[in-house]
């Protein structure tokens, strides 16, 4: 793997996030998720701690299947652009009905386990309040919650892992098996260095977009919304998404395009290792 191969396939995933017929089908996925995002936080509204902590991470681990769903028939749309071959994307959706939903539900034992930590740290907050001796419970086992939180980010983190290596694994192959997540994780473990690498890289633009549009969006709550009840905040939020989800397509096309291309060079560098 060398610096010109990465640069190639960086240059060509980025000129094919650009669609305009993909940019289209991946709208309304990201609005779909941004709805799920636009309810937590207007549920999250004058609610107490704990709801509004599960609040933060419902929905990542909500839209989770569906991005994963989506990025497959953007990962085979994509190797059917880069060798040139026309695509019926009618078609293409027909014969991968099945596969898709039994992609949506690998993402299911991660939300699992994420509800069985927000229910652990719910006994973390009832115990804090316990008369007289809430306040020292609270402060001797502070670690709790902290390791409860860690837990949350590192399966939200394994959520954008599944998505960059799992989701051209099972485009390319065509198929879903329960042995999935044991070949993803023995490609990745084989190539460990290289593997980060690349999804670093993959995660650069993606990264980028969504910290700008994330600012503009926080800097306009703060000095242009107004302080109302809870379908106000979640009318303000709506119509606030819509852009945001528009501008951050490219991102997320090229996060699932620049995938497939490192599956493609890790298994061209695997191919030479047999040879």
């Amino acid at each position: 793997m060398t610096f010109e191969e990465i640069e190639r396939i960086f240059n060509r995933a980025l000129r094919f996030s650009f669609s305009k017929k993909k940019l289209l089908l991946m709208f309304p996925v990201l609005v779909v998720c941004g709805l799920m995002l636009v309810f937590c936080r207007a549920l999250a509204v004058n609610a107490g701690h704990w709801v509004v902590l599960s609040l933060t991470f419902l929905p990542i681990f909500l839209s989770s299947g569906l991005l994963l769903s989506a990025g497959v028939v953007f990962a085979r749309i994509y190797t059917h652009e880069v060798k040139m071959i026309p695509i019926n994307i009618k078609k293409l959706f027909s014969e991968s009905w099945e596969l898709l939903v039994g992609v949506s539900h690998l993402t299911l034992p991660l939300l699992l386990a994420y509800l069985f930590l927000w229910m652990l740290m719910g006994i973390f907050y009832l115990l804090k309040e316990i008369p007289a001796l809430g306040d020292v419970l609270g402060v001797v086992l502070s670690f709790g919650p902290f390791l409860l939180v860690l837990g949350s980010l590192l399966l939200s983190f394994f959520n954008l892992f599944l998505l960059f290596f799992a989701t051209p694994h099972i485009a390319v192959k065509a198929r879903f098996k329960l042995k999935l997540i044991e070949e993803v994780y023995r490609r990745f473990k084989e190539n460990l260095f290289s593997n980060l690498a690349l999804f670093v890289m993959g995660m650069i633009p993606l990264l980028l977009g969504v910290g700008v549009l994330t600012l503009a969006a926080f800097l306009t709550g703060i000095s242009f919304f107004i302080k109302a009840e809870t379908l106000a905040v979640a009318l303000q939020w709506f119509f606030v998404m819509i852009p945001f989800c528009a501008m951050l397509s490219p991102g997320i096309l090229f996060f699932f395009n620049f995938a497939v291309e490192s599956y493609a060079l890790m298994e061209k560098r695997e191919t030479r290792k047999a040879v």
